[in-house]
């Protein structure tokens, strides 16, 4: 996304500003450059030579009268509107030659510009045959054939006798500024008004537009604007919206701005939370949902704010979770049985779904390694596990809700191999409650869920190993008492429980070691 910062400062569109490098010059016959004319203006004092330029406060600025044009006392002689046409040279009155302006080291100097003349046109010259009156459309060209632009640049050095029926104007095109196929386009669009035919794709409009704005083409400009707001972009596309809006007006850009920029700082996370939200809540096929909502958290920039909203998220689960065990465990009874028994039910589905929702959520904290909060909460929880433990020795879940003491347990065993295997690293005092907490409900679904499905049994051994291998790591007298309370994972054949076996031989063998610490070293 692109943050408002990110989008340049407003720059002023006028007459006496174009957004190229380059603008145009006119004169009855010479070929001088307004290149020239502006370098002057924006040349060190220490260059500038004693020729006016036409932006210096002593001459006014094109714009500043809008009295006609030598050439506008003849439009009652003139061809009207309508029988004027694009590159006519019969009634042209305005010869525009559009060049590509190729920046060197020679066009910083002062006298580099003063030997572009006709004679020097290059083969990527065009000569254009136009009608002032249509011109006028463009402000920029109303400014520069207007009375006292035409006046000071007849008086000035640069301008030779002629027989004043034909202007010749000269355009350069930066490269970085459109084509010449671009401005081409642009200025027969100011004698069609053919927009609709014109302008029929993204590309198009972004290739026409700055070339419009370049010669203040107000027309031109809103539809291309028009444009680019109703359809859609490629990337690049939008890379390109995005360079053009510091040169739209406030008005103009609003609904480019509003498209490309967030409306509020934190819109990448509201975004995520109704993303995560809609996949729990919304749809009753939550499978494939949920994997796309996956795959968009994998693929954020910002992991902090993936955390944010699991964590968020995963608060809010648990809670229902823990809310819906404790009305279930401990009921308040009103009314008849029915209405109870229907009660009872509902909490534990509740429960059940909700419980779904959290396995999704620690699998993604895990997946993205920002579950370090959910096992700190997930080991602060005796209230929650006694609840649980008071649920699973009642048979009324059975026919209810089946599945929810696995969905229970595979959230403790996401969570606790994420410990046990270091992804996630957590205190001595967490690693202690989390087995101390949690192994109690595991004895219990092992003695009152039954039978065992394969699927069950596979879940009940790996979170016994896990148990085991986090005691292995805690103080040997932590170890001690935690060991005693895991022999209900001891099998009729010794041979079948090899982990249980190891775990207490870890014991004894660090218990047979001297007392003294420094024997420790000699060992």
């Amino acid at each position: 996304m692109i943050p408002s910062a990110g989008i340049p400062k407003k720059r002023q569109r006028t007459a006496a500003r174009r957004s190229s490098s380059t603008v145009g010059t006119i004169s009855s016959v010479s070929d001088v450059t307004l290149t020239e004319i502006s370098q002057q203006h924006h040349r060190p004092s220490s260059m500038a030579d004693d020729r006016p330029s036409p932006m210096a406060d002593d001459c006014p600025s094109p714009m500043a009268d809008d009295r006609p044009s030598p050439m506008a006392d003849d439009r009652s002689t003139s061809p009207t509107d309508e029988a004027l046409h694009f590159n006519d040279a019969v009634t042209a009155d305005v010869v525009l030659r559009l060049f590509m302006d190729s920046p060197s080291p020679l066009q910083s100097s002062p006298t580099a510009t003063a030997t572009a003349t006709s004679d020097s046109v290059s083969n990527s010259d065009f000569h254009v045959y136009l009608h002032s009156d249509i011109l006028r459309r463009s402000k920029y060209f109303s400014a520069l054939l207007s009375d006292r632009w035409i006046g000071h640049v007849q008086s000035s050095d640069h301008a030779t006798s002629g027989d004043g029926d034909r202007f010749l104007l000269n355009l350069g095109v930066p490269p970085a500024n459109g084509s010449i196929q671009s401005h081409l386009t642009v200025l027969e669009l100011l004698y069609t008004n053919d927009f609709a035919a014109v302008v029929d794709s993204a590309a198009t409009a972004l290739d026409l537009l700055p070339v419009a704005l370049e010669l203040l083409f107000e027309e031109c400009v809103r539809w291309c604007v028009d444009f680019l707001e109703a359809v859609p972009w490629t990337e690049e596309e939008e890379k390109r919206v995005v360079r053009l809006i510091p040169f739209l007006s406030e008005e103009e850009s609003k609904e480019l701005v509003a498209r490309v920029s967030p409306s509020r700082e934190d819109s990448c996370e509201a975004m995520l939370e109704g993303l995560v939200s809609s996949a729990m809540n919304s749809y009753g096929n939550t499978a494939f949902v949920k994997a796309f909502v996956g795959k968009i958290l994998r693929d954020l920039s910002s992991r902090e704010t993936a955390k944010r909203v699991l964590e968020k998220a995963f608060a809010r689960s648990l809670k229902t979770v823990k809310e819906s065990l404790e009305d279930y465990s401990s009921p308040v009874f009103r009314g008849d049985h029915n209405e109870t028994e229907a009660i009872q039910k509902l909490n534990l589905h509740k429960a059940s779904t909700n419980g779904k929702h959290l396995l999704w959520l620690v699998e993604r904290m895990i997946e993205l390694r920002v579950a370090d909060v959910a096992v700190r909460e997930w080991s602060e929880q005796a209230c929650f596990t006694a609840d649980l433990q008071r649920a699973f020795r009642d048979d009324s879940w059975r026919n209810i809700v089946p599945g929810l003491p696995a969905v229970i347990l595979r959230c403790t065993c996401r969570l606790a191999n994420a410990v046990s295997a270091g992804t996630i690293l957590a205190s001595r005092q967490v690693r202690r409650k989390l087995v101390e907490d949690w192994l109690p409900v595991l004895v219990v679904c092992k003695d009152n869920v039954s039978p065992i499905s394969p699927s069950n049994k596979s879940l009940y051994l790996e979170l016994e190993e896990t148990f085991l291998r986090i005691i292995s790591t805690l103080p040997m007298s932590d170890a001690q008492e935690l060991l005693q309370r895991c022999l209900s994972f001891s099998t009729r054949n010794v041979d079948d429980c090899p982990h249980l076996v190891t775990a207490f031989n870890t014991w004894f063998r660090r218990a047979a070691r001297p007392l003294k610490p420094d024997s420790l070293f000699d060992q």
